[in-house]
């Protein structure tokens, strides 16, 4: 049987159970690993996705995220948790404009992993996550 070639910025879920829960943005969820700049920029981009969280714990989240962010130079724009994982303004107006090349150019620029495979609009996602 073949296997397939782990990334190094995947999870298993050997993976995932060994982390401790204080390493996701919900922990009792145990949703969203911030351990790497690729999982912080997913956590941002899924935020408002996570369900049966409770509004303290979306604040708890954003705040995880945001230290993260910091630890691994991830850009966030958002000040509050309620704009979390929703397009930007920023985002709508000026990378709409872009073409696909332009932004996946910026995305080659930030190393941003996954970026061959990635429509117009994940890419924007990525740049400005």
């Amino acid at each position: 049987m073949a296997t397939r070639r782990k990334r190094s910025n995947e999870l298993d879920a050997a993976d995932r159970n060994a982390m401790p829960a204080g390493a996701y943005a919900f922990p009792r969820l145990r949703k969203e690993p911030l351990n790497d700049a690729s999982h912080v920029r997913n956590a941002i981009a899924r935020f408002d996705q996570v369900r049966d969280a409770s509004d303290a714990e979306r604040q708890e989240a954003f705040r995880r995220i945001r230290r993260a962010a910091a630890k691994y130079d991830v850009e966030m724009t958002a000040d509050r948790w309620q704009d979390l994982g929703k397009p930007s303004a920023t985002m709508r107006s000026s990378d709409k404009a872009k073409s696909r090349d332009q932004l996946y150019a910026e995305a080659k620029r930030r190393n941003i992993r996954g970026r061959s495979t990635m429509t117009k609009d994940q890419l924007a996602r990525a740049i400005n996550g």
